[in-house]
């Protein structure tokens, strides 16, 4: 008798179902692809307890009629893909005809939808028990999940409390607004809405919707392409952070991935503006030929393969280190004041009592608010516009040639010191306001630029009097003596000196000599850290270890000629608004702020 046999077409959808839904907003992801694949221009999710005792999901779309409808529950039945061609050039969001006989399988589902012409509902139980009746018109297509996993208990006992599941719909349904802001997206759990946008394409304000009013004032528009990739989106102020890469949205010819390679390069533009454990807000589509990209790698269709990965990081690396550069980031401290505090409330009480009613649940649309933002992002490109013109005319009216000099602009205005507080931080100012200046953060910048630029030259070599020895396990002294020629190229004469020890005979004019042991040990330390070995960390994680150590550190008394120093240099750093770590070397209390908090100013 045969050993082998063919499945049960009921246990391999459950099967299936292992891999396609994982948990609640699988079964949403795969509903509201589907809706935006039917070309709908509005989509309307309603949960009961999160979606584990009910998901429903209607749209306006194209529909189906009755034949196509019971065909939808058989597996690897799709309208997306007609040959083999068709696999390399995937343009929509779902293709391989699995998710709605996996859902089926582990749920009761109930289908109702019309293309115009017929109207068909449909329920299945345990993707069994098909029944088919007429229904009404109304174009477009409700589908209804209830009691997710009744029939695999064991499922059903791995999935996450209702907050949790909760969670992950409105992290989905958020980044899914932000690929598609020309969809009015609707969410409403227990008759609560959760997310409500309006869709009129207009990205910035499902931003706001989102984020809300603080964050969205301080994002950035980027837009450019080259051969192979256009790039579009907004990226954060560095000040503005998450604790985790949930904040990171990268979408695909409209498709929400999770690439961590893209990812990593994104994060890595940030590097020096932000701590090594912050991440910024972003929201970037890419647009790419479809034929240069692999999504057929995972059933969930989340990660993603890139054929010309280097030319996408070139252009984000171009594209975000730009504009990073061109920002004034010096946080500005905002003044909490009892019009702030009503204005809280007023938004509370708003929210409980606002005049536009969806479905009986009440919604603060926060119109106003958002207009002031986008009047903010106008009124700043009106202002360098008009500055670039004068700029030009002037050049333009003047009877000679003006002479182009090599010196370098400072970024910062000058500033005056007026003394320390804290033995740490220097109060400055200029006719803009009051500056208060981490003194060991910005000490730090300005050595890490110095040292980053002696490490491009021609090394001034030192002679160590008495050389320093290093003992080290096997495996580490295999790891250092394999970049030997990267020491030496940088300075170091190092050489072997006995079983698994190293002898330093010289050392680079960057590092002080007072402390060269230490710092030396430091940057051997780096060398045999586990994992991948990344030339361009190994550099700054040595700029920034050195700058470090031979920097005035806080709660130590540095005169005003050292004031005057660390003022001056800061300015004609390339990037005078963070330490090499991340954090603000400087923030501001503009005129305007100081005056309001003693009263000079009132709104």
């Amino acid at each position: 008798m045969s050993k082998i046999h063919v499945m049960d077409e009921v246990l391999a959808n459950k099967i299936a179902a292992g891999e396609v839904v994982e948990k609640c907003m699988n079964v949403v992801k795969e509903l509201v692809e589907n809706s935006i694949d039917a070309e709908a221009s509005e989509i309307t999710i309603r949960l009961i307890d999160s979606g584990v005792k009910e998901i429903e999901v209607s749209d306006n779309g194209i529909g189906m009629d009755e034949e196509d409808a019971k065909l939808a529950f058989q597996r690897h039945a799709t309208s997306k893909l007609r040959n083999l061609d068709d696999l390399f050039y995937i343009e929509s969001l779902g293709f391989r005809g699995e998710a709605l006989p996996s859902i089926a399988s582990v749920s009761n589902v109930r289908l109702k939808t019309s293309n115009g012409e017929v109207g068909t509902l449909l329920t299945l139980s345990g993707g069994k028990d098909l029944k088919v009746e007429r229904a009404d018109l109304q174009k477009g297509t409700t589908i209804t999940v209830s009691d997710l996993f009744y029939n695999t208990p064991v499922r059903l006992k791995y999935l996450k409390n209702l907050y949790v599941e909760l969670a992950h719909i409105v992290e989905y349904l958020n980044k899914m607004a932000l690929s598609y802001p020309n969809i009015k997206f609707t969410l409403i759990n227990n008759d609560k809405v959760l997310l409500k946008t309006d869709g009129n394409g207009d990205l910035l304000k499902v931003i706001y919707e989102i984020y809300g009013i603080d964050i969205t004032k301080k994002m950035i528009p980027i837009s450019g392409d080259n051969d192979d990739y256009s790039i579009s989106g907004y990226i954060s102020f560095p000040e503005v952070t998450k604790g985790n890469r949930n904040s990171i949205t990268t979408l695909v010819n409209g498709r929400v991935i999770k690439n961590n390679e893209l990812n990593k390069c994104i994060v890595d533009c940030y590097h020096t503006y932000i701590h090594k454990d912050r991440y910024p807000v972003i929201i970037l589509n890419i647009d790419v030929d479809p034929i240069l990209v692999d999504i057929n790698i995972h059933p969930t269709k989340m990660d993603i393969k890139f054929s010309k990965m280097d030319t996408l990081k070139e252009l984000l690396i171009e594209l975000i280190t730009k504009r990073l550069e061109e920002l004034t980031l010096i946080p500005e401290v905002s003044v909490r004041d009892n019009y702030s505090v009503s204005e809280v409330r007023r938004q509370i009480i708003s929210n409980d009592n606002s005049d536009d009613d969806f479905n009986g649940v009440k919604v603060d649309s926060h119109n106003d608010k958002y207009e002031e933002i986008q009047l903010d992002f106008e009124v700043q490109e009106e202002k360098k516009e008009i500055e670039r013109k004068e700029k030009q005319e002037l050049e333009d009216s003047l009877p000679f040639e003006i002479e182009k000099e090599e010196k370098i602009e400072p970024r910062i205005k000058k500033m005056i010191p007026r003394g320390v507080v804290l033995m740490t931080y220097i109060v400055a100012e200029n006719e803009d306001g009051m500056y208060l200046i981490d003194q060991h953060a910005a000490a730090e910048r300005i050595n890490y630029e110095k040292i980053l630029k002696q490490m491009k030259e021609k090394p001034i070599i030192i002679d160590l009097l008495v050389p320093i020895k290093i003992e080290l396990r096997s495996d580490e002294f295999i790891l250092v003596k394999e970049r030997f020629s990267l020491l030496e190229s940088y300075g170091f004469q190092v050489e072997e000196f006995g079983e698994n020890t190293l002898i330093v005979r010289t050392h680079p004019s960057w590092i002080v000599e007072e402390r060269s042991e230490e710092m030396i040990r430091k940057i051997v330390d780096i060398m045999i850290e586990k994992g991948q070995f990344d030339f361009d960390q190994f550099i700054w994680r040595i700029a920034a270890t050195t700058a470090c150590r031979m920097s005035v550190m806080a709660n130590t008394y540095i005169s005003l000629e050292d004031q005057e120093w660390i003022l001056e240099n800061i300015r004609y750093c390339e990037n005078p608004f963070t330490c090499p770590h991340g954090r603000p070397t400087i923030i501001t209390y503009t005129r305007y702020e100081l005056e309001k908090l003693f009263k000079r100013q009132l709104d």
